[in-house]
C-alpha cells in the first residue's frame, strides 16, 4: 500500500479523529462489515427513488426495465469503486487526490464545486422533511421554519462525532431499511399480480435509453467521487473497491428498482406514500427518516472533509456546524423547488473530476501518489484545463441529448488530461 503521511500530525481527538488532512493510518482502517453499512447508508437515499419513479413507467418491467437498471448502476458502481480503490491504497479523501493533479492551489477549486453540492443536498433534504410532515401528517406550514431547524441540526449530529457514530447509525438503520422496503415491495407485488402483472402494465411516455441512464447514473454520481471520504477507511485497495461496489451497484440499484417498481404499480415513486396506500404509514414514516438520517450524515461529513482541505484546517466539527448553518439558510430560502436543475449541475459538473483523478494516479504516476509532504505546484493546468473542457463537453452533450452525460464527462476528462501531460510541461512544485 502507497504510504502517505501528514507533514505535522497532531493528537488524535474530536476534530481530528477522522483525519481530514491527512492519510489514514493503518490503525484506523476499517473491515469491511464496517465500511459495507456507512456506504450503503450513503447511497439509500429518497432522491433515488424519485429517479427510478421517472424511468420505470417507459419500459417493459423485463428484461428492458431489470437490464437498464443493472447496467446504469454497473456504470456508476465501477466509477465509485474505481475512485474506492485508489482511497483504500492511498488512504487519501477525493480533495486531497485533487492535490496532485490540479495543484496545491487548484485545488481549491475541486474542495469548493464538491463542498458546494453537499450543502445543496443537505440543505434540500432538510426542506424535504418540511413537505413531508406537511402532506402526511397534516402539519402547518407556518411550522416548516421550526421543523427544518430541527432536522438540520439534529441529522449533522452523527457527522460531528464522526466515523465511529456513523458506522453505529449504519448497522443499526440500513438492515431496518432494507426489511421495511422489501416488506413494501412484497405488498405491491401481490396487489399487482405478480410478474404476469407487471409484464401486463401499459407502457408511458417513451424514454430515450440513454436519457434514462443519464438520469439513473447522474442521481449519485456526485456522491461517488465523494465515496472516498469513507473507502479510505479501508485495509486495503480491493476491500475499498469491494465495498464501494457493494454499496453503489446494489444500494442504489435497489433504490431505483423500489422506485420503478413502485411507479408501475402505483403511479407513485414515493415509498412513504406507496406505504400510506398499503396501510404502513407509521412504519414509512420510520423508513423515511432512518434514509434521510443515514444520507445527511454523510452528506455534511463529505462537506467538512472538503471544507478542511480548503481551508487547510483540522477544526472538521466546527465545519459540520457551521455547513449545517449554510444549508439552513437554502432550506428556508426555497432550495426544495430547485432539485431537477440542481441533478443536472451534479451530472455535468462533478464526473470530470474523477476523471481526471483516475488518469492521473494510473496513467500520469503509475498507481501511486508522492506523499502529502512532497511540495507540489500551486496550479496543475492540465488538470485545470481538462476539467474545463471536459464539463463543456459534458453539458454541450447534455443539451444535444447525445450519449450518457456523466459517462461523457468522466471518458473527456481522462482523455484530454492524459494528453496534455503529454503537451505541457510539467509544473514546477512550490516550497
Amino acid at each position: 500500500m502507497t504510504s502517505i503521511t501528514d507533514p505535522s500530525p497532531v493528537p488524535a481527538g474530536k476534530a481530528t479523529e477522522d483525519f481530514p488532512l491527512s492519510s489514514v493510518p493503518e490503525t484506523a482502517r476499517k473491515s469491511m462489515i464496517s465500511l459495507a453499512p456507512i456506504l450503503a447508508g450513503f447511497t439509500l437515499y429518497s432522491g433515488t427513488l424519485f429517479a427510478g419513479g421517472l424511468v420505470g413507467p417507459s419500459f417493459q418491467f423485463w428484461p428492458d426495465l431489470v437490464g437498464l437498471i443493472l447496467l446504469s448502476n454497473l456504470i456508476l458502481g465501477l466509477y465509485a469503486a474505481f475512485l474506492g480503490f485508489i482511497a483504500g491504497n492511498t488512504g487519501l479523501t477525493t480533495v486531497l487526490m485533487a492535490r496532485f493533479s490540479f495543484g496545491s492551489v487548484g485545488s481549491r477549486w475541486v474542495d469548493f464545486i464538491l463542498g458546494f453540492t453537499q450543502i445543496g443536498w443537505y440543505a434540500w433534504g432538510s426542506a424535504l422533511m418540511a413537505q413531508l410532515l406537511n402532506s402526511l401528517a397534516g402539519v402547518p406550514e407556518s411550522w416548516n421554519w421550526l421543523i427544518i431547524l430541527f432536522f438540520t441540526y439534529g441529522f449533522c449530529s452523527t457527522a460531528y462525532m464522526g466515523y465511529k457514530a456513523m458506522d453505529w447509525l449504519s448497522r443499526v438503520a440500513v438492515p431496518a431499511m432494507i426489511l421495511l422496503m422489501v416488506l413494501s415491495l412484497s405488498v405491491a407485488a401481490g396487489d399487482v399480480g405478480g410478474f404476469a402483472g407487471l409484464q401486463a402494465q401499459a407502457i408511458g411516455d417513451p424514454l430515450p435509453v440513454n436519457v434514462a441512464i443519464t438520469i439513473i447514473v447522474g442521481t449519485f454520481v456526485s456522491g461517488g467521487t465523494q465515496a472516498t471520504n469513507w473507502s479510505r477507511f479501508a485495509k486495503s485497495g480491493k476491500a475499498g473497491f469491494i465495498a464501494t461496489l457493494i454499496a453503489f451497484f446494489l444500494g442504489n440499484g435497489f433504490l431505483i428498482f423500489s422506485g420503478a417498481f413502485c411507479a408501475k404499480v402505483y403511479g407513485e415513486p414515493d415509498i412513504v406514500k406507496v406505504m400510506a396506500t398499503q396501510g404502513l404509514l407509521v412504519w414509512g414514516l420510520i423508513l423515511f427518516f432512518f434514509n434521510m438520517w443515514t444520507t445527511q450524515d454523510n452528506t455534511i461529513y463529505a462537506f467538512s472533509i472538503a471544507g478542511s482541505n480548503m481551508f487547510r484546517t483540522r477544526k472538521r466539527t466546527l465545519l459540520v456546524l457551521g455547513g449545517a448553518t449554510f444549508a439552513l439558510v437554502l432550506a428556508l430560502g426555497g432550495i426544495y423547488e430547485m432539485l431537477v436543475q440542481y441533478l443536472i449541475l451534479l451530472g455535468t459538473f462533478i464526473p470530470p473530476i474523477g476523471g481526471i483523478i483516475m488518469a492521473d494516479y494510473w496513467v500520469n504516476r503509475g498507481g501511486e501518489f508522492p506523499a502529502l509532504s512532497e511540495p507540489q505546484p500551486a496550479f496543475n493546468w492540465a488538470g485545470i484545463i481538462a476539467y474545463v473542457a471536459a464539463s463543456a463537453i459534458a453539458y454541450f452533450t447534455n443539451t444535444s441529448g447525445w450519449g450518457i452525460v456523466p459517462l461523457n464527462g468522466i471518458v473527456s476528462a481522462l482523455v484530454i488530461y492524459v494528453v496534455l501531460t503529454k503537451l505541457i510541461p510539467a509544473p514546477q512544485s512550490q516550497s
